[in-house]
């Protein structure tokens, strides 16, 4: 099998040793802020913590740090909200914490695979780049991640979104290439959703961002296949895609 797919930080532990690339996908909202940020010029550095070593390590990377949506102000607009980094002005290196999609990351990375940051708004292009690259293929494993999200006690939520995304990418992938059939199980949902939109909005991470106040970041997250950037982690941080 030469595409696999996961979910969460421990499926990147696993499968990334075997894996040449690791695609994370986490929708709502970190993999389509890292897109919308890195599209707009900035290099986003993954942290897994929001914590004062959060603040201390955007010190060190000469970079401003994301704060939590709630505590945005005018001075201080950038967070993990994907409406909030289009409207904000754009800095040359935003730290930008998550626990699930910036840890996937993390553990993606520290195998020594290239890591890509895929959402609904890239997934074709970060198909088309995948397959141009022979990611997928016996000599290039690929693995994909969908980050899910965080039940109270800390255990994995599956998420319907990063599942949806994940698919997404996987049902475009072109070339040869054998999936494992969690993979075609994903490729396959994503054919299968006949509104994938409704989907984002309705699901359970959708609910949640319409309850706090944040239905933009969810229309932002569907815009399907509205950006061509393949947001890549070089030296610590995602940035566009070498041509």
């Amino acid at each position: 099998m030469t595409v696999s797919f996961g979910w969460g930080p421990v499926a990147a532990r696993v499968l990334a040793p075997a894996a040449a690339c690791v695609v994370v996908v986490d929708v709502l909202s970190f993999t389509t802020s890292v897109g919308v940020a890195v599209e707009g010029g900035t290099a986003v550095l993954p942290y897994r913590r929001r914590d004062a070593t959060a603040a201390a390590y955007a010190r060190e990377n000469d970079a401003l740090l994301a704060v939590g949506r709630s505590e945005a102000t005018q001075a201080h607009p950038w967070t993990l909200s994907p409406a909030a980094l289009r409207a904000a002005p754009r800095p040359p290196r935003l730290v930008l914490p998550s626990p699930n999609g910036s840890t996937i990351a993390a553990e993606s990375a520290s195998g020594g695979a290239a890591v890509v940051a895929a959402s609904l708004r890239n997934r074709t292009a970060v198909a088309r780049w995948l397959t141009h690259r022979g990611y997928g293929t016996a000599d290039r494993p690929l693995a994909v991640i969908a980050s899910g999200e965080r039940w109270p006690d800390g255990s994995l939520r599956p998420a319907l979104e990063d599942l949806l995304g994940a698919g997404a990418v996987l049902a475009a992938l072109a070339g040869p290439h054998t999936p494992t059939p969690e993979a075609t199980a994903a490729a396959t949902l994503w054919s299968a959703t006949e509104d994938p939109v409704a989907a984002l909005h309705g699901c359970d991470s959708g609910r949640e961002l319409y309850e706090y106040g944040f239905p933009q970041d969810v229309a932002v997250a569907a815009e399907t296949d509205s950006s061509t950037t393949v947001p890549v982690l070089v030296d610590g941080a995602f940035q566009e895609a070498a041509p």
